[in-house]
């Protein structure tokens, strides 16, 4: 029993002579708490609270539902003020610090509170509503506490994570846990782009935005939603990895005032049980290739369409979030190691990262006051117009960038598609700019939004 008390002893002496200065190094040190980890990582996440104007239109038939609906476009616009409260974590002391996208995107007007209760001002220097991440300048700040960022191709399953953020508005918390699950798409924020680390660490409304951090004190995630049925913490939590994070951090210090993805220029679907057993796989993995626009960087590669692509640098790729995530990852300008399959053989290219091109030119064309749609902006389809607005690769048409008031009213929407203008097409935003010269009495747009084709009328 006296050898026993001793070596308790001799583990526990060491660790409490430098609890102030060292993290959890060992089992036995991380058993005994996760003080000295949390006092170095939380002066690096802060609170961030914003706040937004927005016009909204106020129903005289507020509280009748029938009424309300059937006359939704009639009422008063007034500016409302909506307000957000989450989490940040600073990565430079220079006072750049990363956020979700639906925590500050759009604001105008930011305040960051830090731990030791200083305040600054800050505005968006970089946002991306597809990633559902943001990055922040704090006006003024130097010398700020920063968070190491880690590989995030590195973390396993299993490891021990801490969650760091301020949920409920109530102030900085810290919440532990596992990362439970890798390569996880869909199921959070953003829209449909989305790869994320999956934890079973609490992340509350207001930890969004906040820190997912290893027991070195890297940060290795930005916590950014929970999938949960009862709405409360006991889900599974989601992070952006820090991989993807790094790489905003860079276009925002180089100067971008949006992210800048590589472009695939594929549609494709992921491989399933079927889908391998029809084409001799032994196991379901990988993009099935079912189009191919012509300027596509995988088109010049060789690329074409029935080919499987299975991995980028090595990483299996099973999804296209999971595509999309590795090629931003690797960054524009550079090249990937591509491995495929195609009738029976796997093989291996390279392939450059490249910008969507923007060619022919998008022509953008601004109605004029007295068209039948004043103020509406429409575009030309290209790549690059095609990724921005996410649209099918065999679009045509022209884009709507702004519906204008009339347009808006008629329930015309950014990234709609203009067919035809009263029965004859239109390709081009002068086309369309013309065919509405034309109009008299009456006007007929057909209009694709997705997969759905929509028919609008209206007298002039």
């Amino acid at each position: 029993m006296r050898h026993f008390v001793m070596l308790v002893l001799a583990l526990l002496l060491p660790f409490t002579a430098e609890a102030e200065t060292r993290v959890p190094q060992n089992s036995v040190e991380i058993a005994l708490g996760f003080q000295p980890l949390v006092k170095q990582a939380a002066p690096a996440v802060v609170n961030i609270y914003a706040r937004r104007i927005v016009e909204e239109r106020v129903s005289p038939f507020a509280g009748d539902l029938f009424f309300a609906d059937l006359f939704r476009g009639l009422g008063e616009v007034r500016p409302q003020v909506q307000n957000s409260l989450g989490s940040g974590v600073i990565l430079s002391p220079d006072g750049l610090v990363v956020s979700n996208y639906h925590v500050v995107g759009q604001a105008t007007d930011i305040r960051v509170v830090l731990t030791d209760r200083r305040e600054f001002e800050a505005t968006v220097v970089l946002a991306d509503e597809a990633s559902d991440l943001a990055v922040l300048k704090l006006d003024g700040a130097e010398g700020l506490p920063a968070l190491p960022l880690r590989d995030s191709d590195t973390v396993e399953v299993g490891e021990l994570v801490l969650a760091i953020g301020n949920p409920f508005g109530v102030g900085q918390t810290v919440t532990s846990g596992i990362v439970s699950g890798l390569a996880r798409s869909g199921g959070a924020a953003g829209t449909g782009r989305g790869y994320f680390l999956q934890t079973d660490a609490a992340i509350n409304p207001g930890n969004s935005g906040g820190a997912l951090i290893d027991i070195n004190g890297s940060l290795i995630g930005i916590n950014t939603s929970i999938l949960t049925r009862s709405g409360g913490s006991n889900g599974i939590g989601f992070a952006i990895p820090a991989n993807l994070v790094e790489r905003f951090v860079e276009q925002a210090h180089e100067g971008r005032k949006r992210f800048e993805r590589p472009w695939a220029g594929i549609n494709g679907q992921a491989v399933d049980g079927d889908i391998a057993a029809s084409l001799g796989l032994e196991v379901p993995s990988g993009i099935l290739v079912s189009d191919i626009h012509a300027e596509s960087p995988f088109a010049g590669a060789g690329f074409r369409a029935g080919d499987i692509i299975q991995s980028l640098d090595g990483y299996l790729v099973n999804s296209a979030a999971e595509m999309v995530f590795r090629m931003s990852v690797a960054g524009l300008g550079n090249e990937v190691e591509v491995g495929y399959w195609r009738e029976g053989s796997v093989y291996t290219t390279q392939v450059s990262l490249l910008a969507a091109p923007d060619n022919p030119p998008r022509d953008r064309r601004t109605m004029a006051q007295d068209a039948v749609l004043p103020g509406m902006v429409v575009l030309n389809v290209n790549p690059a117009v095609l990724a921005e607005f996410n649209l099918p690769l065999g679009a045509q048409g022209v884009v709507v960038e702004d519906a204008g008031p009339i347009g808006s009213r008629l329930g015309l929407q950014v990234g709609d598609l203009i067919l035809t203008v009263n029965g004859e097409m239109v390709r081009t935003s002068e086309e369309f700019e013309r065919s509405l010269q034309d109009v008299r009495r009456g006007l007929a747009l057909d209009v694709q939004r997705g997969l759905q084709r929509l028919s609008i009328r209206a007298r002039i």
